[in-house]
């Protein structure tokens, strides 16, 4: 197995994440944010496992893998690792590998590869010390403080991803952010798929529920862009989530969204979904130990299907409670696994995802407090992909307008914490202690008053005034201020700039389509 890039240098680093500290910012909505930018994380991940611990999750994982196997439940897939070497037994779809088998496959996949967005200023790198943040995916009801809870729409996911796109510190649109359900199943994905490219320029996620929407964003990927399939496959520009049907199962519509993905040289991200307690042992170990086992058998199959296409490592493990079984997220354990996962990850030098979810029910102090958590444990364990990092409610089945808004500043200040500290003869400010002398202030020196803009970091949320002023404002509490602001956005949303012979292409893709009548739900 290969071993991860070692972490890059610091200067290595700055260059990376855009050069000493500025902080210029852009205003959108009446909120003042800070640019765009490429993240590098310049520090050590944390690492919660000794070498001797990680070779023990290692081992048990390769023991489940030859021991148990793995369920394919397509009869494709299942020719393509018979083909490849794996034990195969047909009468229960049951899926051996041998642990040389799963070495030799994941050592295929790249370390790190770039993923290109419409717009090339949005191109993303995966892998190595790189960090991108992520919108929730996959909610079927979304709720604001105006309307409650409801189920989703394709306005409010329209809503959503105009959101994501004015908020700079969302890298990628990886998935749907909630569920328009007023859509046909059959045709969804084309208008999901259009509103990607027309609402945002950010890269971003068909759905990997089968071949043929894969399909469909492949083809609209090349409209929008402008390019072939060949060179498609070259430049990826879309990435998609495989989940296992833990424990031990991988479904057969998944495996077909993977093969259509990896063929074309697209991005699969892996990701068990181990519950410990649930769908994974009710120990942190045997949890990582299946997450692991689960993990490499699929990144394997998909350098079966084409070596080299691109991969992530995927990890999610976390608990549940015990006493109603429902998913508990941002936990002390779920930030040990994803800790755990990264240096997994690392091991087989291969890029990793996590996320930063919470199981609040409210955008209240659980809220924060466990996405805070979640994304110590992402950002510290050196993903590359930060997955549901805006908008994460309810354990996965809320996307909340709100919480969009706090997460960005969470996320806002985890990417400000990964900026260089500046070291330098006008930094030092002597200047400045010798003109404001012993029992002065600084507020008008001239070193401040240089500075008085970007001198720290502005948040886009919090509120810093005294409680007589707060009061005199209308004493809003943090749910009311993000209420405020992204409806603000929203008014002040403009689309990104599109070819409009681009736009009739896509229309036009789309039309055919429906009139085909999308995809055979039968």
């Amino acid at each position: 197995m290969r071993r991860g890039q070692a972490v890059r240098s610091g200067a290595e680093s700055l260059g990376a994440a855009g050069g000493p500290r500025r902080r210029s910012r852009r205003e959108v909505g009446g909120l003042k944010q800070l640019p765009w930018r490429n993240l590098v994380n310049p520090y050590k991940p944390i690492e919660v496992l000794t070498p001797e611990q990680l070779d023990r999750i290692h081992d048990a994982s390769m023991r489940i893998l030859e021991t148990y196997g793995l369920e394919f439940l397509n009869d494709e897939a299942l020719g393509i690792l018979e083909k490849a070497g794996a034990t195969v037994d047909r009468s229960n779809n049951r899926v051996r590998f041998d642990r040389g088998l799963i070495a030799d496959y994941v050592a295929k996949a790249p370390s790190e590869f770039t993923l290109h967005a419409r717009n090339p200023a949005r191109n993303v790198r995966i892998g190595g010390a790189n960090v991108n943040f992520c919108t929730v995916s996959g909610a079927p009801n979304c709720s604001d403080l105006d309307r409650g809870r409801r189920p989703g729409s394709f306005a409010d996911f329209s809503n959503l991803l105009k959101l994501a796109h004015s908020l700079n510190i969302i890298h990628v649109a990886a998935g749907y952010p909630v569920e328009p359900i007023d859509i046909p199943p059959s045709i969804r994905h084309l208008d999901c798929h259009y509103a990607y490219i027309t609402l945002t320029d950010r890269v971003w996620q068909p759905s990997g529920i089968g071949p043929h929407r894969v399909l469909d964003g492949i083809a609209m990927n090349c409209i929008a862009r402008g390019i072939s399939r060949e060179e498609l496959a070259e430049k990826p520009g879309l990435l998609t989530t495989i989940n296992t049907n833990s424990p031990l199962r991988v479904d057969g519509a998944m495996l077909d969204g993977l093969m259509a993905m990896a063929r074309h040289g697209q991005a699969n991200v892996i990701t068990p979904f181990t519950l410990s307690g649930a769908m994974a042992p009710a120990t942190l170990a045997g949890a990582l130990a299946q997450q692991n086992a689960e993990a490499l058998g699929v990144i394997a199959f998909t350098q079966m299907v084409r070596a080299g296409a691109p991969v992530l490592y995927g990890g999610f493990t976390s608990n549940v409670d015990m006493k109603s079984g429902a998913p508990a997220f941002g936990t002390p354990e779920y930030t040990l696994g994803a800790l755990a996962g990264g240096q997994l990850a690392r091991r087989y030098g291969l890029p990793y995802r996590s996320s930063a979810p919470c199981a609040a029910n409210a955008v209240d102090a659980q809220a924060a407090y466990e996405t805070e958590m979640s994304a110590w444990g992402a950002v510290m364990g050196h993903a590359s992909l930060v997955k549901h990092g805006a908008g994460w409610m309810e354990g996965g089945l809320v996307a909340s307008f709100e919480k969009m808004i706090v997460d960005a500043e969470i996320l806002q200040m985890m990417a400000e914490l990964l900026q260089p500290i500046e070291v330098n003869d006008d930094t030092l400010g002597l200047d400045a202690i010798a003109e404001v002398g012993p029992g002065g202030h600084f507020f008008g020196a001239a070193h401040t008053l240089a500075r008085y803009e970007t001198a720290f970091y502005a948040p886009i949320l919090s509120d810093w005034r005294n409680f007589e002023s707060w009061r005199e404002a209308g004493a809003q509490d943090t749910a009311q201020r993000a209420n405020a602001l992204w409806k603000r956005i929203l008014a002040d949303y403009t689309p990104p700039p599109l070819d409009p012979a681009i736009d009739e292409e896509l229309q036009a893709f789309i039309a055919k389509r429906k009139e085909e009548g999308g995809i055979d739900m039968s």
